[in-house]
């Protein structure tokens, strides 16, 4: 038996190379026989990075950024070459052809630098959080001569338009007094009157799979601001101080307001429509994206079964990304697909071939449950796949 083992992270507890350790050390002592190819997933959130970056041969770099509440953080990025690259995923980049076939990309993950992981719950506040840290990341990697940056931007902690970033890469926001607002969070927005300077920065390729526009009823503030911290009674107000800034911007760039409508333009607290409003950069599908980097598809051909999961899978995890993902494409390919996670929902139909695991016990709190990750999803595999 063949068996692919493709995990994402489970949250607070596992990271996805740690989630598959475990799995994998479990199934060699289930089934000793068995021929297992490991494949770490990641969403663009914790440990893009990472995993994209040892996959392709590249090195981490370590570096002293701005968290999102100003204090200093100590965050990574990847570099690669770009022909260690493979070719599918190559193409999706849509480089220009002025970026040569041995150019150096830089894999950055806003997580690690802007993320909501690095606040404690009573820090979190999207009117004082700052995506800066990110932009000195993609300065940091661009000094190491990278021209091409791939951003990640799952687990922000901002709802700031990617301000803070494009601050950090030459863009100076000028109060009503003339002097310049150092840190662009939404909280001084009303104070600014006008943006000066230009963005400095490689090729930037935004790896998103939210469709949110910028404003509105589906946009980054209604959908996301309430798990960073925004309280209900202040979106009307955040909303019409983002729909300032975002119109300054447009202007700024020579920019059509049309991108503040485009799908996607809303990710990560609206980095995606300042980076593509002030440094041209392009989003691409990034499940699609991670698949053709990671050579998905042909470890999946090569599996008899597989086993994946993360911390929690319900019928939104069937949308289209990560382990989600993975399962359709499996299920399609008439293979068994066995999901372990923390907590299961299961889809409203059972599927076919479609084995979901719940590892945690019902009545274990779940701070128990966080720290005992490990052990229950060891016990879980390991009794699934004994004596089956």
């Amino acid at each position: 038996m063949r068996a692919l083992v493709a995990f994402d992270k489970f949250k607070d507890s596992l990271t996805a190379p740690e989630a598959c350790a475990v799995a994998v050390e479990a199934l060699q002592t289930a089934e000793p026989g068995w021929q297992v190819t490991t494949c770490p997933l990641t969403d663009g959130g914790d440990g893009f990075a990472a995993i994209l970056t040892q996959a392709a041969g590249g090195k981490i770099h370590a570096a002293t950024v701005t968290g999102p509440r100003g204090a200093a953080v100590s965050a990574q990025f990847g570099l690669v070459a770009l022909n260690a690259i493979p070719a599918a995923a190559r193409e999706l980049l849509a480089l220009p052809d002025t970026i040569p076939a041995n150019a150096t990309v830089g894999l950055i993950e806003m997580a690690t630098a802007s993320g909501l992981a690095l606040l404690k719950p009573d820090e979190r506040d999207p009117w004082q959080t700052t995506s800066r840290g990110t932009g000195e990341l993609i300065a940091y990697a661009a000094k190491l001569g990278a021209q091409v940056i791939l951003l990640g931007v799952g687990g922000s902690a901002t709802n700031d338009l990617g301000l803070g970033a494009l601050g950090a890469l030459g863009l100076r926001f000028i109060g009503g007094n003339h002097d310049e607002v150092a840190t662009p969070v939404p909280a001084t927005w009303s104070t600014i009157t006008r943006i000066e300077g230009r963005v400095d920065a490689p090729v930037i390729r935004i790896a998103c799979d939210v469709a949110n526009p910028l404003l509105g009823p589906q946009g980054c503030s209604t959908i996301y601001g309430p798990q960073k911290g925004l309280a209900a009674a202040d979106l009307p107000r955040m909303e019409n101080l983002a729909a300032q800034l975002a119109l300054q911007l447009c202007e700024h760039a020579a920019k059509s307001v049309d991108i503040m409508r485009a799908p996607g333009a809303g990710a990560a607290g609206g980095i995606a429509f300042g980076l593509m409003t002030a440094a041209n950069a392009q989003l691409l599908p990034g499940a699609d994206f991670v698949a053709a980097w990671l050579d998905l598809e042909t470890k999946l051909a090569a599996a008899d079964l597989v086993i994946t999961g993360e911390g929690r899978f319900d019928e939104s995890s069937l949308s289209g990304k990560g382990p989600g993902a993975l399962a359709l494409r499996a299920l399609a390919a008439n293979k068994p697909v066995h999901v372990f996670a923390g907590q299961i929902a299961p889809p409203p139909e059972p599927t076919p071939n479609l084995h979901l695991h719940a590892i945690t016990p019902r009545d274990l709190p779940l701070p128990e449950a966080l720290h005992q990750a490990a052990r229950l999803l060891k016990n879980a595999v390991a009794t699934t796949f004994t004596h089956r």
